[in-house]
């Protein structure tokens, strides 16, 4: 059950607007500020500026009004609440309680909608600047700077998630202030994590192929002393670029690299969470079809997606991947099939990059456009569109 927004409609009410009325200068519908105030909703990434100009607060203290005071264990607990008091009194169990937050935060990305969990992250981010700010010189302000670090990685992770892949301003920011810290900590895992995701903006956002493959060789060599896992999934994102850029050879060197080096991974490694058999298939394919050899891409997509039931946003990317190669081969049932699923699985999550290729997979079914089943997908899609 959604909890109400208390701390925000008052603010609201502060400001002089009712719900009208704030709905009318930000051009919604009054629905939907009703939405937000009862927890059922978070206004989208975009609106956030104006809505805290009109409400006269920064965007930091907006995203405070916006987290939802949590029932059970996602509370803040008592030893996180006294070190918030005092925060030279910060030690390392209250570091181990904020990563296991961290930790829970980053597993719920893949499986619900970003913009429900931008606030609580935008949160954790100023939570843990003000104890690392605060906690005494040591060990424990370095783990609660390297917690700051990787909060930020996936606060960019969301906002550009959340923005529909639009938003690579924020999301580059927030990457960026990750790399300071990590490089400021000298700790390769976190800022070659931030690297790896600066690319995956300059890929698939900016489509700037070469740039997106220098980030990624970047991200390959800052991580190789210490991380298989971001190394591996580093020169698969160098692949990729590659295979954008043409040149087949080159792809498929690093998909070999890429290989060697997932292979060596251990439970051990830093960046263990990240790792998924699924990576070397999902990337895998997406380059054979970007260097037009659908039958191998269709091999990797296919077999990636059954292994992905748990993780919808990257199972609606791999559905929507295959989709293109079926309807690039002429086959209108395959991709339809595929296509639909890609849709059902969005439906949950809205994940920015499943929509895109979504999107991308209705463009080229416009050739049938006659078809009835073509227009009943159409029509699928914009029904996504309309529960927004």
């Amino acid at each position: 059950m959604a909890l109400k927004r208390h701390g925000f409609a008052r603010r609201r009410r502060a400001a002089g607007f009712t719900q009208e009325a704030l709905a009318e200068a930000l051009s919604v519908e009054r629905s939907t500020v009703v939405r937000w105030e009862s927890g059922r909703a978070t206004p989208q990434p975009y609106l956030w500026p104006r809505l805290a100009a009109l409400l006269k607060v920064s965007t930091d203290e907006l995203g405070e009004l916006l987290v939802q005071p949590a029932a059970g264990p996602s509370a803040m607990t008592e030893r996180t609440a006294y070190a918030m008091r005092h925060p030279l009194r910060a030690d390392l169990m209250l570091v181990a309680e904020l990563q296991d937050g961290m930790k829970g935060l980053a597993e719920r990305y893949d499986r619900v909608p970003s913009v429900t969990l931008l606030a609580q992250a935008g949160h954790q981010v100023n939570q843990l600047g003000f104890l690392a700010d605060g906690a005494p010189a040591g060990r424990v302000q370095r783990e609660l700077r390297l917690l700051q670090a990787d909060a930020s990685t996936l606060m960019g992770q969301l906002v550009w998630d959340a923005s529909q892949r639009h938003d690579h301003r924020s999301a580059r920011a927030h990457y960026a202030q990750s790399v300071d810290v990590a490089r400021l900590l000298r700790h390769r895992a976190s800022e070659g994590h931030a690297l790896l995701r600066m690319c995956h903006v300059t890929l698939y956002g900016a489509g700037d192929y070469r740039e997106g493959l220098s980030l990624a060789l970047r991200a390959a060599d800052t991580a190789r002393s210490t991380s298989h896992v971001l190394t591996g999934l580093s020169l698969l994102h160098a692949a990729e670029a590659h295979a954008y850029l043409g040149a087949g050879q080159d792809c498929t060197r690093h998909l070999i690299r890429a290989e060697r080096e997932l292979e060596l991974v251990t439970g051990s490694d830093s960046a263990y969470d990240l790792s998924s058999p699924t990576h070397f298939g999902r990337l895998a394919g997406s380059c054979f079809l970007s260097l037009g050899d659908y039958r191998k891409a269709r091999e990797y997509l296919a077999e990636t997606a059954v292994q992905l039931r748990d993780r919808r946003k990257s199972r609606a990317i791999v559905l929507g991947n295959l989709a293109l190669t079926w309807i690039r081969e002429g086959e209108l049932d395959a991709a339809l099939d595929a296509f639909n699923d890609a849709v059902n699985e969005l439906h949950g999550t809205r994940g920015g990059g499943g929509m895109n290729v979504a999107f991308r997979a209705a463009r080229e079914l416009r050739r049938w456009r006659d078809e009835p089943a073509v227009q009943e997908a159409q029509d699928h899609l914009l029904a996504l569109m309309e529960t927004a």
